[in-house]
């Protein structure tokens, strides 16, 4: 991962926006998080601007900034040329006296360094015998052509850029000075730590600002003028172009903004399409002003701030001292960074684990970021990727696994609209119902094959059934009904489960108790009618005993 880029793995949400919004696919998931791929990343800040979690962070050298400032040495700025589209109606003479609050020793416009540059690359066409040069001012694009486009390599301008033109004239002019960029852009952290000596820290325009606020310093409203500052044109796309001296013979020139359009010049670079041209080249969509770091980034406003970039750069140069040559100089080398491609075959299989058996299979619909199902496929044998980032595939493993469930349930399920109309049954329901086929029903009334009332109930009330037996007359069926009303998907959903048989084995189980206690009543009628009959002639019997006796005891007595 770029040092100048963290990520909180707690915010991502696996959303797959910042792989969609990467223009290099330098973005890896695993475990349901993103991660940065640091040796294919061109910090075009893409992932960070996009991010709806702000998952995404840029490290923050404000720190480093205050440490640069309590070590004793002047510190100076380098302010880029956009910010007074940021900071609206703020020229350069209050960010110097804001800055110099903070314990800045001086604050100068990057566009003195972008008047250097300039210079240079005037100089390279007029005395150089070059086909095509490709501006080095945007590092994004240093590093796209570096890790993606080699070929371009010995056609991107060998000159610093302004941010390390400027500081190196500041430390030339101001010995032992440490210097510090402000502007917005994520790239530049990289540059300046990549290219040591040069720049010791980057600033961002939020950094700037929220160390403002922390002192408790208010930017004035007031827009100075200087004439000497054509180069403040430089943060708009076409803004080199304005700079330089026209018809420099031989060559076209040509302004582009945006990685994908840089990204198709350099194929047609190589191709061998294009010859004798200067081509200026900006990552961002309106050059500087639209980079990832402009504070208002999230609402842009082109065409005004291209308007007040405008009005506020003059005609005349900078007065510069040009250096030499060679202090100009700047190496570009080729950065590997490619994974092994894939075979056929482990392409193939990976396709066929996504559901993708041929082409008509592949939808390239891109919901995973990819462009194709086959360049997705690819990083997943080089993993980057994972099979669960493909839309189609889990909507179809959903619905084949909520199928599977639907169509082997011994449950009747009925699915309903608000409207009451059947949107889905299977085939335990058919069976219940004597419903040869589903498109017999689907989108008919639920009255026209039952009673609709606890549905309706259940949709009124919203207060769900469970477990109610219901006798459906017209199918001389028992069933044990739930209806349950799902809210979200505004759906009536009934599930039967066919208790005929059980009803029938209990009615036949009631029948055969009820016959056995009218036999048990029998018997016990008869048996006490016996039981009475025994004891009437028991008691005859006794009441002629006792007389007898009574008899014989008198007869006792007499004698």
């Amino acid at each position: 991962m770029p040092n100048c880029l963290t990520l909180k793995k707690s915010n991502c949400k696996n959303c797959y926006k910042c792989i969609r919004h990467c223009p290099v696919k330098a973005i890896r998931f695993s475990g349901n998080q993103a991660h940065i791929i640091g040796n294919e990343c061109i910090l075009c800040g893409q992932c960070f601007v996009v991010c709806p979690q702000n998952a995404k962070q840029i490290v923050d050298e404000t720190e480093k900034a205050k440490v640069l400032l309590q070590s004793g040495e002047p510190v100076v700025v380098s302010l880029a040329p956009s910010f007074v589209a940021n900071y609206e109606g703020v020229g350069i003479t209050s960010m110097r006296d804001a800055l110099q609050k903070l314990g800045f020793y001086e604050v100068e416009e990057t566009a003195i360094g972008a008047t250097i540059v300039k210079k240079e690359y005037e100089r390279m066409l007029r005395e150089d015998e070059r086909d095509i040069v490709i501006s080095s001012c945007c590092h994004s694009v240093n590093l796209l052509i570096q890790k993606y486009f080699p070929a371009g390599l010995e056609y991107l301008a060998d000159v610093v850029s302004p941010m390390q033109a400027h500081c190196l004239d500041i430390k030339k002019r101001f010995p032992k000075a440490k210097t510090v960029f402000i502007g917005p852009c994520v790239a530049k952290k990289d540059e300046a730590e990549h290219y040591e000596g040069i720049v010791d820290a980057v600033l961002t325009f939020e950094e700037l600002t929220n160390w403002l606020k922390e002192e408790n310093i208010e930017l004035k409203t007031d827009m100075d003028s200087n004439e000497e500052s054509r180069a403040r044109f430089f943060p708009t796309t076409g803004g080199i172009l304005k700079t330089m001296e026209p018809n420099i013979s031989g060559y076209t020139y040509m302004a582009l903004d945006g990685i994908e359009n840089c990204i198709d010049a350099l194929k047609d670079i190589e191709s061998g399409k294009i010859h004798k041209c200067f081509i200026e080249m900006s990552a961002c969509s309106g050059s500087c002003i639209g980079g990832p770091v402009m504070e208002k980034y999230h609402r842009t406003a082109p065409i005004k701030d291209f308007i007040t970039i405008a009005n506020y750069a003059g005609d005349k140069d900078f007065d510069v001292v040009q250096p030499e040559i060679m202090e100009l100089k700047k190496q570009f080398s080729y950065i590997e960074h490619r994974l092994q491609t894939p075979s056929e075959t482990e392409i193939y299989n990976v396709l066929r684990q996504m559901g993708k058996f041929k082409p008509s299979d592949e939808l390239n619909c891109g919901s995973c970021g990819y462009n194709t199902c086959r360049e997705k496929a690819i990083a997943i044998c080089q993993g980057k990727a994972e099979i669960s980032m493909c839309l189609p595939f889990l909507k179809d493993k959903a619905e084949s696994f909520s199928d599977t469930i639907v169509k082997n349930t011994p449950n009747g399920l009925i699915v309903l609209n608000e409207e009451l109309e059947v949107q889905q049954i299977n085939e335990a329901a058919r069976n219940i119902m004597n419903i040869r086929s589903s498109a017999d029903v689907l989108g008919d009334l639920v009255v026209r094959i039952m009673d609709p009332r606890d549905f309706i109930e259940v949709k009124n009330t919203g207060r769900d059934i469970r477990n109610k037996k219901v006798y459906l007359a017209e199918y001389k069926r028992y069933v044990e009904q739930s209806v349950v009303y799902d809210r979200d998907s505004h759906l009536l959903i009934g599930i039967m489960r066919d208790i005929t048989d059980e009803q029938s084995a209990r009615e036949k189980k009631e029948s055969i108790s009820r016959q056995t206690v009218e036999v048990a009543d029998k018997v016990v009628d008869k048996q006490m009618r016996i039981v009475q009959e025994i004891a009437s002639l028991l008691g005859e019997t006794a009441a002629e005993t006792k007389i007898a006796l009574a008899k014989l005891k008198e007869s006792i007595q007499d004698e």
